[in-house]
């Protein structure tokens, strides 16, 4: 890969999975029991406050049993070796990534480790319960709420995500759907700049058709692999 010099990686709910994190999509998936409609929007956030509060709550405590995976110090690695642009975008909210040592890192879909104020827009770390009400330290209002983009929302830093895709020489989608936009289309867009695509994935996705090459199975095996490859190892 001598003509590789800037990368974007694309990550998805099947890189954490083998740390035992359910996948959205699967069977049995992470909403265990609650349709996306009732956690997972706006309009659920304002209708039950305690519930969707309680299952972010769930989701964050559940990350003291799990721990990153060989996909995620992979990619660790990867980027504190790689001489050259990189960016990992991360549809995951856990954040396993950073505690495999990643550094350059996105998450799209915001964190289980972050309070979003909606009233002033201020952000903090946040590892405990977040019940409903719970005061923002920036401005005093009573409106802080999981970090979560919820659906119906715009995803995070989506000019920096694009401006990194047109700049890029490849592009890596891993463990991913390609149902959910707007990241299924990052595929396309790297094409259309001249960027190299490449897809490691349990199975075939719903963009798979769009890319040059698709290599499955489990991305612990894939991506250790991977790396190794484009670092010459």
């Amino acid at each position: 890969m001598t003509d590789i010099r800037n990368i974007v990686v694309l990550t998805g709910a099947g890189v954490s999975a083998e740390s035992g994190i359910a996948t959205f999509r699967g069977p049995g998936g992470l909403w265990e029991g609650h349709r996306v409609e009732d956690v997972c929007t706006p309009e659920a956030l304002a209708a039950d406050p305690v519930l969707v509060h309680r299952f972010y709550d769930l989701r964050r405590a559940a990350l003291a049993g799990v721990g990153p995976n060989a996909a995620h110090r992979a990619l660790a690695e990867l980027d504190a070796a790689w001489p050259g642009d990189l960016l990992i975008v991360t549809q995951n909210v856990d954040d396993l990534h950073e505690r495999a040592g990643a550094r350059r890192l996105l998450h799209m879909h915001g964190e289980l480790t972050s309070a979003l104020c909606a009233r002033c827009g201020v952000r903090r770390g946040w590892h405990d319960a977040l019940p409903p009400g719970t005061r923002c330290d920036a401005c005093g209002a009573a409106a802080l709420r999981p970090d979560i983009v919820f659906f119906g929302e715009m995803p995070y830093q989506m000019e920096r995500i694009e401006a990194a895709l047109a700049r890029a020489d490849l592009f890596v989608s891993i463990g991913t759907s390609g149902a959910v936009y707007p990241a299924a289309g990052f595929v396309q867009l790297a094409d259309a700049y001249g960027a190299e695509t490449l897809e490691l994935n349990l199975e075939r996705s719903a963009g798979s058709g769009f890319f040059a090459e698709t290599r499955l199975g489990p991305a612990g095996v894939l991506v250790p692999d991977w790396v190794r490859e484009v670092l010459g190892q």
